[in-house]
């Protein structure tokens, strides 16, 4: 499987570029003479996808769906995400925590909560 089919594969599926998130979806639209769809075909013929054909919904466009043979091909296949400092992994920490403070009070509030998960407090 090349890069492109691996994107490819990802994208359909809601997942970022190392293979993580939820499956939050599971299609890919393209039509024929788009740079995707030779793509998404040789998907199709090793079994990673199912094809439809397009309806006024799509434009036209054919529905490629990700079976569980390409579910299983993307983790197969998805490198491993880089290691993250420690400085990244309270930034990412922040990013997943989406509430409403801004990053040094983030900070500030999950030093307090280990600090009282500690029994320091």
């Amino acid at each position: 499987m090349d890069d492109k089919q691996l994107h490819i594969l990802q994208h359909s599926l809601g997942l970022d570029q190392y293979g993580r998130g939820t499956f939050y979806r599971n299609h890919f639209v393209t039509g024929e003479g788009s740079k995707d769809h030779a793509f998404c075909m040789a998907l199709v013929n090793a079994g990673f996808m199912t094809v439809r054909s397009g309806n006024a919904l799509t434009g036209g466009d054919d529905v490629f769906r990700v079976t569980d043979a390409g579910k299983a091909a993307v983790v197969e296949h998805s490198p491993s995400p880089p290691k993250l400092s420690r400085s990244q992994q309270r930034y990412q920490a922040w990013l997943d925590y989406d509430g409403s403070m801004s990053f040094i009070e983030y900070l500030k509030w999950k030093s307090r909560q280990n600090a009282t998960e500690a029994g320091r407090i």
